[in-house]
Order: C-alpha cells, then sequence, then structure tokens
C-alpha cells in the first residue's frame, strides 16, 4: 500500500499558527497578570503584617503607659498613718516628713485630738475613714497623731492605709514620758507642762510608789497597737497583748524602735521612696530639731527598775517590745547591711526568668 499523505493546505497552516501564536500571547498575558496578582497580595499581606506590628508596639507602648500612669495614680492615692505612742522619738521623726513633704510632693496631717485621748468615737471613726480616704485634695498624705489602731477593713474601704509606727524600751520610754511632763524638752522649752514644779525624781517616785511611775502607766504601747476594743485598754489584758502582736505583723508596713532609728529610716526610704526619698541623708546631717530631747532626765537606779521588773504588765509591755524588736530585726536582716560603720541597702535579690507564653 502506499503512503498516504494528508496535506494541510498553506492557508490553513498559516491560520494554525496564527491561532496558536494568539493563544501563547493570550496564555502568556494570563501568566503576566497571575504574577502581577501574586505581587499585589504578597505586597498586601506585607503591609498588613507592618500595620499588625506597629499596632502591636503601639498597644504595647499604651500599656507601658497606663501601667506607668496607673502605678502614678496609686502612688498619688497613697496615704501613711503614722499613729505615734508618746516618747518614742516620734516628734524627731515626723520632722524629718514635714521636711521632705515639699521636695516629694506630698501632705502632712496632724491628727490633733481632744486631751491627747487615743480613742476616738465611733462618729469620729466614720469622719477619719472618711477623710483619709475621700480626701482628695489631701493626697497622697502622711497622717501623724497619737491615736490607736483603727481597723479600715470594718469601715468598707477598697484600699487601705500604711500604718508604720516606733516603739521603745517601755521602761525607758516611762522615765522619759515622767520627766517630760515636769521638764519639757528642747523642742519648745517655753511651753507649760502639765506637772512642772514637781521636781520629785523617778526613783524617788518609785520608792514612794506613787501614781505616775506606777507599773500601770506602762501599759500604753500594747493599747496603741491592739484599737479600738474595750479589752485593748484593760490593764494586763493577755488578749490585748495578741492582738497587739497581730496587728503589728498583719496591718503595719513597718515598726521601728527608738533605739535604731537610723535603720528604720532608710529601710522606709528604700520601701517607700514616693514619701522618704532623702530621708537617711536628712537623719544624718539634718538640723537638730530632728534630735528632740526630753529636760532634765535622769537615769533610774537599778532598783527602781527592778521593782517595775516585778510587776505582770511590765513582763506584758517588755514581750510586746520585744516581739517588735525581733521583728524588726528580721526585716532588717534581710535588707541592710553594715560595713565599716555604714549601713547600705541591699540590692534587690529576685529576677524573672521562663516567661511563657513566648512573643
Amino acid at each position: 500500500m502506499g503512503l498516504l499523505r494528508v496535506m494541510m493546505p498553506p492557508k490553513l497552516q498559516l491560520l494554525a499558527l496564527l491561532a496558536f501564536a494568539v493563544a501563547m500571547f493570550f496564555l502568556e498575558n494570563q501568566i503576566q497578570k497571575l504574577e502581577e496578582s501574586r505581587g499585589k497580595l504578597e505586597r498586601a499581606i506585607a503591609r498588613h503584617e507592618v500595620r499588625e506590628i506597629e499596632q502591636r508596639h503601639t498597644q504595647d507602648g499604651l500599656r507601658e503607659r497606663n501601667s506607668a500612669a496607673a502605678l502614678s495614680d496609686r502612688e498619688d492615692d497613697m496615704v501613711i498613718i503614722y499613729n505615734r505612742v508618746p516618747k518614742t522619738a516620734s516628734t524627731s521623726f515626723t520632722n524629718i516628713a514635714y521636711d521632705l513633704c515639699g521636695k516629694n510632693h506630698y501632705h502632712v496631717l496632724h491628727i490633733n485630738t481632744t486631751k491627747n485621748n487615743p480613742v476616738m468615737s465611733i462618729q469620729d471613726q466614720v469622719r477619719f475613714v472618711k477623710n483619709v480616704t475621700e480626701w482628695r485634695e489631701m493626697k497622697p498624705a502622711f497622717y501623724h497623731g497619737h491615736i490607736s489602731f483603727l481597723d479600715f477593713t470594718k469601715f468598707g474601704v477598697k484600699r487601705k492605709p500604711i500604718y508604720i509606727n516606733v516603739i521603745r524600751d517601755p521602761i525607758e520610754r516611762l522615765v522619759s514620758y515622767y520627766y517630760f511632763l515636769r521638764f519639757g524638752d528642747d523642742y519648745r522649752p517655753g511651753l507649760r507642762r502639765r506637772k512642772q514644779g514637781d521636781k520629785k525624781t523617778f526613783d524617788e517616785c518609785v520608792s514612794a510608789g506613787g501614781s505616775d511611775c506606777a507599773p500601770e502607766k506602762l501599759w500604753l504601747q500594747i493599747p496603741f497597737f491592739c484599737g479600738h476594743y474595750s479589752e485593748c485598754w484593760n490593764v494586763g489584758s493577755k488578749w490585748a497583748l495578741e492582738q497587739a502582736k497581730y496587728n503589728l505583723v498583719n496591718e503595719y508596713l513597718l515598726v521601728g524602735v527608738t533605739e535604731e532609728l537610723e535603720d528604720f529610716v532608710m529601710m522606709l526610704e528604700a520601701a517607700l521612696p514616693r514619701f522618704f526619698k532623702g530621708a537617711t541623708e536628712l537623719y544624718k546631717t539634718g538640723k537638730k530639731s530632728h534630735l528632740r530631747k526630753t529636760s532634765e532626765k535622769k537615769p533610774p537606779t537599778k532598783e527602781s527598775i527592778a521593782k517595775l521588773q516585778q510587776s505582770a504588765i511590765w513582763k506584758m509591755e517588755n514581750e510586746f517590745y520585744e516581739f517588735a524588736l525581733e521583728q524588726f530585726q528580721f526585716v532588717r536582716a534581710h535588707a541592710v547591711r553594715e560595713k565599716d560603720g555604714e549601713l547600705y541597702l541591699l540590692a534587690q535579690n529576685f529576677f524573672y526568668e521562663k516567661i511563657y507564653p513566648k512573643n
């Protein structure tokens, strides 16, 4: 058989070639459009990712600013109450607060009660709590006065004030107060005191069994920390002692002792710089107004001390003092070190790690 060759006419071949060329052109055009579309899509995705990153950074910055603002607001809303016990170097410490208030931008308010009564009426308690929590024009604030501890939680407040205080060896405090009532001090030497003119020494008072040096007069630091419960003021109450201990460790940020006042000031400056920045240097180099001293004070004899120490009241007040001293020294041991006779604060001793989820 012969080979049958089908030959396409030249005209049809030209048309086929032209159709193929048109098809290739169309296909290339479509491919180019797809490439352009893909490029546009990639650029759109990239822009979206950039916007997301910028938005996230903006939100992070806003959160940081809000966090900083919230912290500042909390500090500006802060209230400290120093319910100072008489004759514990309270005036010396309070003068530091007065000297710093202008520089550190806070208010200092003295709580002056009628006849120095440390117990408030129920209506005054409500007024005081309302003032402390709602008096925005006076915030941040440092209140001080000879008042017993007041539990703010009983009044339904959302944010309680920060309590601080200083206590002293009970016999030393009583001796200081005894002579203060008779001779005053170098702070206001011209002011006439309640017992002025009485020249009897503390030893003579103890020997004669006088009321101003009786063991019952030692009962003061426990009720100041115990608070506004009737049992707090029952002399020799074991319940009052335990309540005072409970309040000291649960309601007070820091309770110092007169004998180690510089350490107390230094730790307050570290913990609450919003109020006490510069307090340590001021305490060390400040004016003599920070060192208030009772005039004509004579140390008691061993016999007078021994007689007072026989009382159950002294034993309880001393137990509270020793308890406070031990707690203060415990806090100090974890905050302060001494080198070459100088105190210095420990650096931050904690950090964060293993933070999840990872960004």
